[in-house]
């Protein structure tokens, strides 16, 4: 059995965190309330006029304004770039909120969340390559076996692509902060080591249920998404390379290869990626290729590469 007692969670043990798991995932879902809130504030108030006047158009068409309707409005508006670019640099609040909770909510250390010098760069490097090779190894891979069609966008602003690229950095580090240096650590330092990443994973998927497409097998990718980027940061007991995986995956498939991120619809890309199936188990259907069997696959076999690395690992020592 590997080692999966890694420095962080040793750290997080000399937390002041209840040992009750029911309280520890209503903590959790307590400062996750005010997360959403802090990100949603500023990129409400850029998008809540021109939401309010497409809705005003709807009903002056004769449409009706149902949940369904209101939500495909406020994804439209939120994916045009200025409001889409800040949305994610917004997301940012979920780092800072997380590490103040665990800092002084909890009295953990932020060497308990995974916060490291030693190495940071190079880890954060490696987690940017296996996060190109994840991505591009699912894509490609439905477009060699004609699931899915690619081609180059005739018009690409590489300007707002980058300023795209600089806030899924964020993005990506926000969510590893708050589910796996945060939620996870935080379980990791009190209960098995299994638990802290089965609940957090769960909750990292069940934290996009609301998304258009949503389903089973979308459940079970991002869970499993959850439980690579967790034993991958246990391998190396630091959170940068997890991060960088988090956050060239959601750009990549977005911004470069052009498919639907979790759901949230197509934005500015080099590439735009089509269906030439309309077998949902292999596209993904309205979530994206995130919940199609080449994730899962792919998923399967990044988990499987951890998972032997840390087995093969000294069962005292972390990278």
């Amino acid at each position: 059995m590997p080692e999966l007692k890694p420095k962080m969670f040793r750290e997080s043990e000399k937390s002041s965190v209840s040992e009750n798991l029911v309280a520890n995932i209503v903590s959790f879902i307590l400062i996750m309330a005010v997360i959403l809130v802090a990100e949603s504030i500023i990129p409400w108030i850029m998008a809540k006029d021109a939401i309010n006047e497409r809705i005003n158009e709807l009903t002056q068409s004769g449409g009706s304004v149902t949940l369904s309707a209101v939500r495909d409005i406020s994804t439209a508006v939120t994916l045009e770039s200025r409001t889409f670019i800040v949305m994610l640099l917004c997301t940012g609040f979920g780092t800072l909120i997380s590490m103040f909770y665990c800092r002084f909510g909890e009295a953990r250390s932020l060497r308990s969340m995974g916060v490291t010098k030693c190495k940071a760069g190079v880890h954060y490097l490696q987690g940017v390559l296996v996060g190109a090779v994840l991505m591009s190894a699912i894509t490609l891979g439905s477009v060699l076996l004609r699931v899915n069609n690619i081609s180059l966008c005739k018009s690409i602003s590489f300007g707002t692509i980058a300023l795209i690229l600089l806030g899924f950095l964020v993005q990506g580090m926000s969510e590893e902060f708050i589910f796996r240096g945060f939620l996870m650590n935080t379980l990791g330092g009190r209960h098995h080591p299994f638990v802290a990443i089965g609940v957090s994973a769960v909750a990292f998927s069940l934290a996009h249920v609301l998304n258009p497409g949503f389903g089973v097998l979308v459940f079970i990718n991002l869970a499993m998404f959850g439980v690579f980027a967790s034993l991958y940061m246990i391998a190396f007991d630091d959170i940068w390379g997890a991060c960088a995986i988090h956050s060239v995956w959601n750009f990549l498939q977005g911004s470069f290869y052009g498919i639907s991120v979790s759901g949230s619809g197509e934005t500015e890309s080099v590439f735009r990626t089509t269906a030439n199936s309309s077998a949902r188990l292999l596209t993904g259907g309205d979530f994206g290729i995130e919940g199609s069997i080449f994730t899962t696959v792919v998923l399967a076999a990044g988990i499987a590469v951890v998972w032997w690395r840390l087995s093969k690992a000294p069962a005292d020592k972390t990278e």
